[in-house]
């Protein structure tokens, strides 16, 4: 009789008693495969199944983009695409990719698994859709993590997939099993979709009232004149257009060579482009300089009222250093000095809109990660009102955008339900659990 860890019995539960934990060797074909990249004019062409089609999808059909490729006789006879196999990832740069399983629908001879892929291939006993689904239940999908190796990259060995726990129903529970998942999570799967599209929609609806305030102002029956400028168009004959350079004292950048060298446990918050939000930071992920790293870099010291932008990744995201951030420093951040005669919060608004964007756009570098300079970043044309009129927009947008914030947290929240939800439906289902959850 197979010896079951504890730790696995705890997490498959107490299972039916028609069902059995078996390691999957005994009911699986486990194949890592060596099917590279490279074209050789020696092999014969195929169709490669890469690490992309396996993690964005959770089929795999002959209407997927495959890559071309070639492969010897050997490794097509090996690898080649077969209905029932279930494909999963063994290498990833974070743990909690390792394990995403992809079903194979249809028997795809030229189509091949490729690198950084491992191949189930069911035996009689066991039905490939059922495990697919054990595949991404806690009890089994924790088994590969743990078992991944690495520090920077992760990888999955044969040795722990085939010697990993699997709950093993008879063989028409694994179907009724997998069919009630299909239709289940495709339902759950649909509504996910639309909330999130009505996600996209509150974004686009919050991106558009923050650049009509920052470039029309907040009276309709205002007069208006022409910027001179395509992506500003008309503005209030009252304001005038200015560089950033014009309205800020210094724009500079933060700390940009070997800043991980001044990174310590204790000391002064270094803030990052990860943390800026759109007039907000999140600190999820921080990390500190030392005192003495601080010291060296106090052209890059954070007061209240200043301004700090992405330069890279996301260019131009700003928000505005508050008190309780005053005295922090900064890495790879456009810092834009507090502007003596303007609101720093209207021109935080304004370096968030659309008529800002499109210059960072234009002025990035960079083909994979856009890349906004210093330089560029003086360059930025803003919409100019009168300072009382800055200080109504801002308060505005702050006012009208916390109930739009509220409004796409409670969606976020119904969203992060709604997946929660799903996964544990997914687990109940593969360990018998499904009759006490209900």
């Amino acid at each position: 009789m197979t010896h079951v860890p504890e730790k696995v019995r705890e997490a498959y539960r107490e299972l039916p008693s028609d069902w059995k934990l078996e390691k999957l060797k005994f009911y699986a074909d486990v194949r890592n495969s060596n099917v590279d990249k490279t074209v050789s004019e020696d092999e014969e062409p195929v169709r490669l199944c890469n690490y992309t089609d396996v993690y964005y999808n959770d089929r795999i059909t002959p209407d997927l983009q495959f890559m071309e490729g070639s492969a010897t006789e050997a490794e097509i006879h090996r690898f080649q695409l077969k209905c029932g196999q279930v494909i999963i990832t063994k290498d990833s740069e974070g743990w909690d990719d390792i394990g995403i399983p992809a079903l194979v629908t249809e028997d795809m001879p030229e189509v091949l698994c490729g690198y950084h892929l491992s191949v189930f291939e069911p035996g009689p006993e066991l039905d490939g859709g059922f495990l697919a689904w054990l595949c991404r239940a806690e009890p089994l999908n924790d088994q590969f993590k743990l078992a991944a190796n690495g520090v920077t990259r992760f990888g999955l060995g044969q040795y722990p997939m085939k010697n990993a726990f699997i709950a093993l129903p008879p063989l028409n529970t694994q179907r009724r099993i997998a069919r009630f998942l299909d239709e289940k999570t495709a339902r759950i799967d649909g509504l996910i979709e639309k909330k999130r599209t009505l996600l996209d929609r509150l974004a686009e609806k919050r991106q558009a009232l923050i650049t009509r305030a920052v470039t029309k102002g907040l009276d309709p029956a205002a007069p208006m004149k022409a910027s001179g400028i395509d992506w500003l168009g008309d503005i209030p004959v009252h304001w005038e257009v200015l560089p950033l350079k014009y309205i800020s004292p210094r724009v500079s950048v933060g700390i940009v060579v070997t800043p991980a060298a001044y990174y310590a446990d204790e000391g002064v918050l270094a803030i990052r482009g990860l943390n800026v939000r759109p007039m907000g930071f999140d600190f999820t992920d921080s990390r500190n300089i030392s005192e003495e790293g601080h010291e060296l870099h106090l052209k890059s010291e954070l007061y209240e009222g200043d301004l700090v932008a992405v330069r890279t990744g996301d260019p131009g995201t700003t928000s505005v250093i508050t008190a309780d951030l005053e005295g922090t420093n900064c890495v790879d951040l456009v810092i834009i000095r507090r502007p003596p005669h303007a609101s720093s919060r209207f021109l935080g608004w304004f370096l968030n809109s659309d008529a800002a964007k499109v210059q960072y756009m234009i002025g990035s570098e960079g083909a994979l990660q856009l890349h906004f300079n210093v330089e560029t970043s003086k360059e930025v044309s803003v919409a100019v009102p009168p300072n009382e009129e800055q200080t109504a927009i801002a308060e505005y947008i702050d006012r009208t955008l916390e109930n739009e914030s509220d409004r796409a947290a409670k969606v976020e929240r119904s969203v992060d339900l709604l997946q929660e939800y799903r996964a544990a439906l997914i687990t109940s289902a593969v360990t018998g659990q499904l009759a006490e959850r209900r």
